[in-house]
């Protein structure tokens, strides 16, 4: 059973917390407040934005194919209507726990703006994790946050709150981009098993083209990650990739064999030829006839 909450003050009020002081936006912090351990294993969706900092990590976090121990403390982001299941560490927590209404920032850039943070798309699993500098930037801004929280609200308090909460994000967009680089190893390999898929895909003609989630799903990691991991890494989407990869299968198919263009493209996956011949003239300028008879 999926329990769902419409707003901030119903979600808090059984957590067993305070109602908030302003109905679209409220912040926990885990060092002061004491969650209730009514969530626990239980299943929920709201309709609201919330941001999660820990300051530490204990135990295992699956990410990708692999489980790896982490200490540093991170990040979880959830959109509205994104279901979630709360783990068994809810009452042990040491940070701060955010949560805001898109009513919030809908007159502001940054209502317009939130969809662009990729993040918010992404699984528990790909959650951000913090050095300890990074912590003190996170944990200024949480603090800010809770000290506009704590003043009584006057004509500038929605303003502050909101530009607080973009430059968050700004931030997170920033170390998402950072861990991307620094675990490159744990990233290769996924790119590595990655083409491994899609080369058996490739071979198999009943599965049709490749799609992102479905690539995405067999890598254990969300589509959006996926993107913006290989974006960083090689300057390429997922999409472009899975497409690149194709390319090149049908390049060494038209150069080396005898099979018809038809019959390449329906081996690629592909319904139809013609949906063939257009993709493999948008990538190479050529069509695949005329890329073949440069080999001749």
């Amino acid at each position: 059973m999926t329990i769902i909450y419409k707003s901030i003050s119903e979600f808090m009020r059984d957590m067993d917390m305070p109602k908030p002081l302003h109905p679209l936006v409220a912040l926990v912090n885990y060092d002061k407040d004491q969650i209730s351990g009514n969530f626990t294993g239980k299943r929920f969706m709201i309709d609201f934005y919330k941001i999660a900092f820990k300051k530490d990590f204990s135990g295992q976090m699956r990410y990708g194919q692999a489980w790896y121990d982490f200490s540093e403390g991170g990040m979880a982001f959830l959109a509205p209507n994104q279901v979630v299941t709360m783990s068994g560490e809810v009452g042990c927590l040491d940070g701060y726990l955010l949560l805001f209404h898109a009513d919030l920032i809908r007159n502001y850039a940054l209502g317009q703006r939130i969809q662009q943070y990729g993040f918010f798309s992404y699984a528990v699993n790909e959650a951000l994790f913090l050095s300890d500098k990074e912590k003190k930037v996170i944990g200024g801004i949480f603090e800010n946050i809770a000290d506009e929280l704590d003043n009584n609200t006057d004509a500038f308090s929605q303003d502050v709150l909101v530009s607080q909460i973009e430059l968050l994000l700004n931030y997170s967009n920033r170390f998402y981009n950072r861990q991307f680089l620094t675990r490159k190893a744990i990233h290769h390999d996924l790119i590595t098993e990655m083409n491994k898929y899609l080369e058996s895909r490739f071979t198999d003609t009943q599965g049709g083209i490749p799609t992102v989630p479905e690539v995405a799903a067999q890598l254990q990691v969300s589509a959006r990650y996926l993107t913006d991991m290989l974006r960083t890494l090689t300057g390429q989407s997922a999409q472009q990739h899975i497409h690149d990869r194709l390319i090149e299968k049908a390049k060494v198919a038209l150069s080396t064999t005898r099979q018809t263009v038809a019959e390449i493209a329906y081996q690629l996956g592909f319904e139809h030829p013609q949906s063939f011949n257009k993709l493999f003239k948008r990538h190479t300028n050529l069509s695949p006839n005329v890329f073949r008879k440069s080999f001749n």
